[in-house]
């Protein structure tokens, strides 16, 4: 079991439990939507961040990408880092039929691709090394390579968003985010699109 230094907040008891099964880590949930009017949870996030940074880890869905975006604009972005699940279609094994977009969310990951998610994200795994950063891709590469503020731009984002295997329902700025937490610039000026 690999121990990770950041605090991890999924949304809920299953996603919890499947993700403390790989890793030693502080987990919080969010209690789905709950998260919206608790101000005790927004503030345990804010502190908790503070001290040892904070790792989000929600469903691929479109509520899991509302309840990260909740939390982007609770926490001050410097102690964020964002780990993102694919999308992989199916049912969970307690649940009777697949959720409303029928992907399987965070309890449903094999512990593998929950790690990988973790260690793409940048997490401070066993010995605290972190990912070495050296430039950070920003707004204006992904104009340059057309994937915002142009036609087709959404089209060029969703082929490289396939192409990568990430979640569809990434923004410019999400996927920005991501593309920092896997990649160098350097990695990213040489990608074919």
């Amino acid at each position: 079991m690999r121990q990770i230094k950041e605090v991890i907040v999924v949304e809920g008891r299953y996603d919890k439990n499947a993700l403390s099964q790989v890793v030693d880590a502080v987990i919080l949930e969010t209690s789905g939507f709950g998260i919206f009017n608790d101000r005790q949870k927004q503030k345990l996030l804010r502190q908790m961040a503070e001290k040892r940074g904070l790792i989000v880890l929600t469903d691929s869905d479109g509520a899991g990408f509302v309840i990260r975006n909740f939390i982007k604009s609770c926490v001050p972005p410097k102690y964020l880092k964002q780990a993102y699940v694919p999308d992989i279609y199916g049912k969970e094994r307690r649940k009777k039929i697949p959720s409303k977009e029928g992907k399987l969310g965070v309890e449903g990951m094999r512990p593998e691709i929950l790690l990988n998610a973790l260690i793409k994200a940048g997490a401070t795994i066993d010995d605290g090394v972190e990912k070495e950063k050296t430039e950070l891709i920003s707004k204006a590469d992904m104009y340059f390579k057309g994937l915002s503020g142009g036609e087709g731009s959404r089209l060029k984002r969703a082929s490289l968003i396939k192409k990568l295997d990430l979640p569809e329902h990434l923004t410019a700025d999400g996927l920005l985010d991501v593309l920092n937490a896997l990649m160098s610039r350097e990695e990213f000026l040489a990608l074919q699109l």
